[in-house]
């Protein structure tokens, strides 16, 4: 599945994605969790202290202030999670085979109607980590057109998934 569903993980809104990769789990977590490797998918340069109640910085991001928050789980090479502004984001990485792995992405939300804007955002963002992972050139989701990510959130709106909360940028 490489598109954002929406669900409900303990009574609070969520995006959630899942992806397949032909490639070993450490690969993977490689693309999730070295600095360089995430910041060639994530919206913003992640820097991250290894360790659960650890820091968590976001900055270099165009449409957003740059933020802190705390680190949830860090299970390597399997589990990351932190705090993002009020959400929260968890990885989570499993093996399913020999040289794959299931990676498995969830956005908590703070209101409902940030699903379409979080999940096209997020849309975006993974088809960066698939080059990443892939090891093809990328040059981060800030340089995929918008008109990308405003396709994909009206498909999500469309899809019935809640919608309109502020976009930023």
């Amino acid at each position: 599945m490489n598109s954002g569903t929406y669900v409900s993980v303990g009574g609070r809104p969520t995006v959630r994605f899942e992806r397949e990769y032909h490639h070993p789990l450490q690969r993977v977590w490689r693309a999730v969790a070295d600095a360089h490797q995430a910041r060639q998918w994530f919206p913003s340069a992640l820097a991250f202290e290894p360790v659960v109640g650890g820091a968590v910085r976001f900055t270099g991001d165009p449409n957003m202030s740059d933020g802190e928050g705390v680190v949830l789980e860090f299970d390597p090479p399997r589990l990351l999670a932190f705090t993002w502004g009020d959400g929260e984001v968890h990885i989570a990485l499993e093996p399913i085979g020999e040289d794959r792995c299931r990676f498995v992405l969830t956005n908590v939300l703070s209101a409902d109607n940030e699903a379409a804007r979080n999940a096209a955002g997020w849309s975006v963002c993974l088809g960066e980590l698939d080059k990443v992972v892939h090891g093809q050139q990328t040059q981060g989701p800030h340089a995929v057109p918008a008109t990308a990510w405003q396709a994909t959130y009206e498909s999500y709106v469309r899809s019935g998934m809640p919608a309109g909360a502020p976009i930023p940028g």
